[in-house]
């Protein structure tokens, strides 16, 4: 990467390199549609020039609030050429969740992806005295006294960036910056408490992107696809910045319910997931025959695929292990905002299902006393957004405190156990990882979804959100018996206890779940029972089903 050391330098190098070749594929009405590398150059220029036109300076903090698009990366892109920062905003919050975000940030400008979102923004305008202005992507209709109120008028996408054309000539769309300066501010969706602001710099971004590529065979005739959000750092890295590394194609997912179809339709080389989409996909082409799912993973992923990548959450091993079986490697690695994501991956020539891999280059990883993952090395945050104690407790020494625990094998392959703070204590002082427990579970096909419960309790209980398509076909069960009645039926109850049990046999005594509780829907974002990275919220969860929880421990 010759002259290249941050990733606006980057970008500029490899659109003079690349030229005419397709940098992004996507689809609108239907149809596939190509952006060159030097169309989305000219749009970056435009739309940086158009920032600067409106006096946004080095430092200052512009939001996007939109699903992944191809304008999304080129307003990435654009922020962080003129030394501005970008802050990321998640598409499921609510107005009130994004009034906190901005106004914790101090937000001058926003991008926003219609008019859902605009909305949300328009609710709590009057409340953000420090934004300036607001550019939808699509055209939204906003009301009369907006029309006549600047600060609360969207502007059009298109007309932002001719503005930034008919200034281009007078403003150098870009503006030097250095490895330290801040690149991004993303605030942690959480499992538990308020969202953090994850301070990220350019050396951060670009040496994390840069490290990726070095453990995979990824070049410029690889096609990535795209479909986890922009907004959460795992995308933002290994799908934009390793792919603007290599010089690859990207191409954009319609939506997360046409990812099956959309792929079928790009036959890519390369995607990243999260586990959950892999344990939905297995659960579909469940078959006795190895080599007959083998063949239907085949049908939906295509014949390019060279391997998978998954992250966000642990990746069951049974999961992986029926992948290889099937003849697909699922290579794990792991990671979180705070590292930019990436500390440790497995690699084609080089892996362990079990583990989520060796250390990337440049990244140290140590395991501490009390069994917490360590890591230290250039793909460190900053620290928390104006929140100095939650830095202090994270980073000490440069080593950031992960929350995780796990250990180093004789290979130097990184295993992770748990974390800290989800360990559950029975009242008989035993410990357990509930997650191990959990995906245990997640192996059989007639189990969707799991929360594994028994924090100060005697034994372990679990909520269960059942594949109902497996389990009607395996129980033998009309199929049009709706799951709201089947999930009260004692039979599918014993059911599914009797397969847990069968699950469970290698793991301690104390391990078993006794009981469950069987729901008729999964567990959601919308509800926010789920992280936008789809990790189990078990506080919210736990809240949820307090209820149901306490009177499994009060039957006899």
């Amino acid at each position: 990467m010759d002259h290249a050391d941050t990733l606006p330098a980057l970008f500029h190098r490899q659109a003079d390199r690349f030229g005419s070749r397709v940098a992004f594929r996507y689809k609108r009405n239907g149809l596939y549609c190509d952006l060159r590398w030097d169309e989305y150059r000219d749009q970056v220029t435009a739309c940086a020039a158009s920032l600067m036109n409106h006096d946004i300076e080095p430092g200052d903090r512009v939001a996007i609030l939109a699903e992944n698009r191809i304008a999304w990366l080129v307003a990435d892109m654009a922020i962080l050429s003129i030394g501005a920062v970008n802050v990321p905003l998640h598409t499921p919050l609510s107005a009130e969740q994004v009034h906190w975000q901005l106004d914790d940030a101090g937000a001058k400008w926003i991008f926003v992806s219609n008019g859902s979102q605009y909305e949300k923004v328009r609710q709590v305008r009057d409340r953000l005295p420090e934004l300036r202005g607001i550019v939808a992507f699509d055209p939204v209709a906003c009301r009369a006294a907006d029309t006549l109120a600047t600060s609360q008028a969207a502007m059009s996408w298109t007309g932002f960036l001719q503005r930034g054309r008919s200034v281009r000539g007078k403003i150098h769309a870009e503006r030097p910056v250095a490895l330290d300066d801040l690149a991004t501010i993303i605030y942690t969706s959480g499992t538990t408490g308020n969202p953090k602001g994850v301070m990220l710099t350019h050396g951060n971004l670009f040496s994390n992107a840069l490290a990726f590529t070095q453990v995979s065979n990824f070049g410029p005739d690889s096609a990535f696809f795209n479909w986890l959000p922009f907004s959460h750092i795992y995308a933002r890295t290994v799908d934009i910045y390793v792919t603007l590394a290599v010089g690859a194609t990207l191409s954009l997912a319609e939506s997360a319910d046409t990812v099956v179809a959309n792929i079928g339709e790009i036959q890519p080389t390369n995607l990243s997931a999260v586990p959950r989409l892999y344990e939905k996909v297995l659960t579909a082409v469940q078959h006795d025959d190895p080599a007959v799912v083998g063949q239907r993973l085949r049908a939906i992923f295509g014949p390019r695929i060279d391997f998978l990548g998954s992250g966000g959450a642990p990746l069951p091993f049974p999961i992986a292990q029926a992948y290889k079986n099937a003849g697909f490697l699922v290579l794990q690695g792991y990671g979180l905002t705070e590292s930019s994501p990436v500390i440790s991956f497995n690699r084609k020539e080089a892996h362990k299902l079990e583990s989520v891999g060796r250390p990337i280059p440049g990244v140290e990883v140590r395991i501490g006393d009390d069994g917490e993952v360590l890591t230290r090395g250039p793909h460190v945050m900053k620290g928390y957004w104006k929140n100095p104690h939650a830095t202090a407790d994270a980073l000490v020494d440069g080593w950031l405190h992960t929350g995780d625990l796990g250990r180093l094998d004789e290979d130097g392959y990184l295993h992770i156990t748990g974390r800290k703070k989800e360990l559950l204590v029975l009242s008989n002082g035993k410990k357990v990882v509930p997650s191990h427990i959990e995906g245990l579970m997640l192996a059989d096909p007639c189990i969707d979804q799991v929360v594994v419960y028994g924090e100060g309790r005697n034994f372990l209980t679990a909520l269960v959100v059942p594949h109902w398509g497996n389990l009607t076909k395996t129980m033998a069960i009309d199929g049009k018996t709706a799951p709201e009645t089947l999930a009260g039926e004692p039979n599918v109850r014993a059911f599914l206890e009797a397969r847990i049990a069968k699950a469970l046999t290698v793991v301690a005594n104390y391990e078993q779940v006794r009981k469950i509780v069987v729901l008729p829907e999964p567990l959601s974002v919308a509800k926010d029972e789920l992280t936008v990275s789809l990790k189990l919220r078990r506080s919210v969860i736990f809240d949820h089903y307090r209820a149901a929880f306490d009177a499994l421990y009060q039957e006899v």
